[in-house]
């Protein structure tokens, strides 16, 4: 039952601050306030239904660390985003043309932050954490990644490449980031930032949703498989490939710190016993 309200819970955060934020993103500032409003709300109401439902702090949102760990994540988002961008900018597929929109950016920055803490206490916190406990680690990253994945083959231009690219490149890797770190901040920075980094800054699509304008006023073109087409750059074998490295370099990490939990870990801490995992 603790999955079932822990899930509920943040669905209902994730399910409203979407509605919400969508209904007020032709206004920049409106989107700004709301968005980040919303990410605020959604790790509010992730750490009051761990401690109601399992009785115990939930240390992956603990405010301890929170600011540093956010940032360090952003940063990896930014700078994978970037290579990506530079790879296609040296490649002739990416066209600056100038300066775009400064309060479009200013709109995305807190749409985007919505959109990738809600996921994140969506799919990290609730999905990946509960179901690791009975099927491992890897089990649990693979299922969950996927699941997010192919989560985005509802939106507008999205094709089942983009979706088992989304797995890859995020479903995968921040399943590992929180398996590093035991903490949601990091994965929430990451993802934020390469959204961020994607829409508000180099103006490209994201998830095939039909994203507004950014920072710079660019444009990409050439084959879809370097580009993303319609879907955008996470259709791309570059973002694909630093996907994919990082995740090995997180799962290195939750190796060499002992944060892997081995598939019926949970069935051989006894009975109706949770397995205690490592933090």
């Amino acid at each position: 039952m603790r999955f079932v309200w822990q899930f509920l819970a943040v669905m209902a955060i994730y399910a409203l601050g979407g509605i919400a934020v969508n209904a007020v993103k032709d206004d920049a500032w409106l989107t700004l306030v709301l968005g980040v409003t919303v990410a605020a709300l959604a790790v509010l109401v992730y750490g009051w239904v761990v401690r109601a439902t399992e009785h115990r702090p939930a240390p992956d949102v603990a405010r301890e660390g929170a600011a540093a760990r956010t940032g360090r994540g952003f940063a990896i988002g930014t700078g994978m985003f970037a290579a990506v961008i530079v790879n296609l900018f040296v490649s002739g597929h990416y066209d600056v043309d100038g300066l775009g929109s400064v309060t479009g950016a200013l709109g995305l920055f807190g749409f985007m932050a919505a959109a990738a803490v809600t996921e994140e206490v969506v799919y990290r916190g609730v999905l990946f954490r509960i179901i690791e406990e009975h099927i491992g680690t890897y089990l649990a990253l693979a299922s969950t990644g996927l699941l997010f994945g192919f989560s985005h083959l509802l939106n507008e231009h999205a094709t089942l490449w983009g979706g088992l690219a989304i797995a890859i490149e995020a479903g995968f890797m921040l399943a590992a980031a929180y398996a590093a770190t035991r903490s949601l901040w990091l994965p929430i920075g990451v993802h934020f930032g390469w959204n961020f980094a994607a829409a508000g800054v180099f103006s490209t699509e994201v998830s095939g949703n039909g994203t507004d304008q950014g920072l710079l006023d660019a444009s990409t073109s050439g084959p879809e498989l370097l580009t993303g087409g319609d879907f955008g750059p996470e259709a791309s074998v570059y973002a694909v490939g630093f996907g994919a490295l990082l995740t090995l370099v997180f799962l290195w990490l939750a190796h060499r710190r002992g944060n892997i939990v081995p598939r019926g870990a949970r069935r051989a801490a006894g009975a109706g016993s949770p397995a205690k995992l490592p933090r």
